[in-house]
């Protein structure tokens, strides 16, 4: 069963849209700044008299579609940290509510236009009031995660901050339910803040010569623990290799020269053909790589009840 999917990028330095559209499509995007073209420019009206603007989705494949991500997005940060202490106050609770929730409305107004079965966001490795908004958003979260003390040291992070903002966003949703402004936009609808773990992915590290297997692992072997610990506020019981992990969705292959290779092409890495280069080895590779991920995204949607 095919799934039609909107994809939107919230990162502002714009990875994801890069590895879609071209250079000068891009440019030409940020140029011309035209109303909804963005994400920034859906948004971007809140921050003086207007409304959110209805976003212009680009059709990447059948049923895949983009709403490009834009450097200018940081500019909305202060924006939103404004109006998270505002949201909490006894009246004019409209505006904030309606900041504070306008990537969700944008991901709305983009799924209703295709009619999309699932809408994924990509956002940056941060904790600031942009990724709060956009968590803020979403149903489910999947954590990507290296082979290194700094990803390890952001899982211990990211935990307890989903949790409290999961918290805080429950508090201003009764607030704003127990409001009287709240009969006035009958209408207005706004996510429930669900966020909820479903699991992360462990990239495979590239050895480097200068440093053993071993110094990989010790950090590899410590995410089943911490990611109970931090993300799902329980203990590991007993003792459990990250490849035997339930909560490990997928270790992601290092796919060296097929990387490049995708990113020149501006496709994924499996479905790069011998007119792309993918030959020989680089043909078995891609197969592969075609196996691991559609296993990935059997997990996933069993996950979040999916049906594929």
């Amino acid at each position: 069963m095919r799934k039609r999917v909107v994809i939107v990028d919230v990162d502002p330095q714009a990875n994801l849209t890069a590895a879609f559209l071209d250079e000068d499509q891009i440019e030409a995007l940020w140029e011309k700044k035209n109303v909804g073209s963005t994400i920034y420019q859906c948004v971007k009206p809140l921050t003086g008299v207007g409304d959110i603007a209805e976003p212009i989705l680009q059709n990447i494949a059948t049923d895949l579609y983009l709403l490009p991500g834009d450097v200018n997005l940081s500019g909305y940060e202060d924006a939103l940290s404004a109006e998270w202490p505002s949201s909490m106050g006894d009246n004019n609770l409209y505006r904030p509510m309606r900041i504070l929730s306008s990537f969700w409305q944008v991901m709305q107004k983009s799924a209703e236009k295709v009619q999309a079965d699932i809408v994924l966001v990509d956002i940056g490795p941060n904790l600031g009031a942009i990724n709060r908004s956009v968590l803020i958003a979403t149903d489910y979260v999947v954590i990507p995660l290296g082979a290194d003390l700094f990803s390890l040291q952001g899982l211990k992070n990211l935990g307890p901050t989903l949790r409290s903002w999961k918290s805080l966003w429950k508090k201003r949703l009764d607030n704003w339910d127990g409001n009287v402004e709240n009969s006035a936009f009958p209408d207005f609808k706004l996510p429930q803040g669900k966020m909820q773990p479903i699991g992360y992915l462990c990239q495979q590290h590239s050895v480097r010569l200068d440093r053993p297997v071993k110094a990989y692992d010790k950090w590899v072997q410590r995410i089943p623990a911490v990611y109970r610990e931090s993300v799902l506020n329980t203990k590991l019981l007993e003792k459990i290799k990250q490849e035997d992990d339930p909560y490990c969705l997928a270790t992601i292959k290092h796919y060296r020269s097929l990387i490049p290779m995708a990113q020149e092409h501006r496709k994924p890495i499996f479905n790069l053909t011998s007119a792309d280069g993918a030959i020989g080895s680089h043909s078995a590779a891609v197969q592969d790589a075609k196996k691991d991920f559609r296993e990935l995204v059997k997990k996933i949607s069993e996950k979040i009840g999916i049906e594929l």
